[in-house]
């Protein structure tokens, strides 16, 4: 795998594929801890380590580990690497309507896989999994191989998870199951309508929960409340915003709801540990920024 990406990542920062959801990251240098913002999606690490850190947790996700993400979540998060041996990964983004494909298909066979539901989690990369892996990053080297393998790999790489120790968390998450797939449709709200205002009791109404218990699941599934995580949406966004289309950010605070921009600053700065101009040359010097994709309603910030 590490060879592969050396040959399809030479640039640092993010590399396209052929496909779509798929994208080849590579950094040469350490990064320090820095917040992010992750969609659903799984990342497999052939080189380096990156450590997430959400509330009292730590999560490392290396060569012997993958990161599986359920739920959109905010958190921070670390690189280790070297110029002479770069992190090399590789980022697969949820796509729902393939992944509830492969879930029915796994049910329909009675191949429900137990467990309890979590927004992020660790997962020890088995031999089946880093087996597709690395056949995906061969057929990516041609263009036939990658127009006509490329799906069919892509579909086994999320059967590989759906049945591991995630599949649980997956399940519930796309599927809205329980109290866990309640919060599940909040976020996605939260996300369609970040720049709208939006209230705890209109946001526990959604989830069909009292106030008290919306707050309690909310917690659970995210590792922190209602309203910080609609801030961390907010500036997350207006940060990306100022990167990719080069606004202001008095226009970029306005853009996702803020009505005030010297509160939006000063919220800023406590979240990224710099003014909004500093935080956009700490990005373009990292190479932080990946290009939009418009298969996603949500993105993924420094990986």
């Amino acid at each position: 795998m590490v060879n592969r990406l050396l040959e399809l990542a030479p640039n640092e920062g993010y590399n396209a594929t052929p496909m779509p959801d798929i994208r080849l990251l590579r950094s040469n240098r350490p990064l320090a801890r820095t917040p992010v913002l992750y969609e659903p999606g799984i990342v497999v690490i052939a080189q380096g380590r990156k450590r997430g850190y959400l509330g009292s947790k730590v999560y490392v996700y290396d060569a012997q580990h993958y990161l599986a993400v359920a739920l959109p979540l905010p958190f921070s998060m670390e690189t280790d690497a070297t110029a002479d041996e770069p992190l090399l990964a590789v980022y697969v983004r949820l796509d729902p309507t393939l992944a509830a494909d492969v879930l029915l298909q796994i049910d329909e066979r009675n191949g429900v896989v137990p467990g309890e539901p979590g927004g992020m989690a660790t997962t020890k990369l088995d031999v089946a999994l880093g087996e597709t892996m690395l056949r995906f990053l061969d057929a990516m080297r041609d263009p036939l191989e990658a127009a006509v393998l490329g799906p069919t790999l892509v579909r086994e790489v999320y059967f590989r998870v759906f049945i591991g120790e995630q599949g649980a968390s997956m399940r519930a998450a796309l599927n809205l199951d329980g109290n866990f797939g309640r919060i599940s449709r909040v976020l996605r709200m939260i996300h369609s309508n970040y720049a709208e205002p939006l209230t705890i009791e209109t946001l526990a109404r959604e989830a069909a929960m009292s106030v008290p218990s919306f707050h309690l699941h909310f917690k659970a599934a995210t590792n922190t409340s209602p309203l910080q995580y609609i801030k961390s949406t907010r500036l997350h966004q207006a940060r990306l915003l100022m990167a990719r289309q080069g606004m202001t950010a008095a226009a970029a605070s306005a853009r996702v709801g803020y009505e005030s921009a010297s509160q939006f600053s000063r919220e800023f700065k406590r979240l990224f540990g710099g003014t909004p101009s500093e935080e956009l040359r700490r990005m373009k010097r990292h190479f932080a920024v990946p290009e939009a994709d418009p298969g996603s309603s949500l993105y993924v910030s420094s990986h």
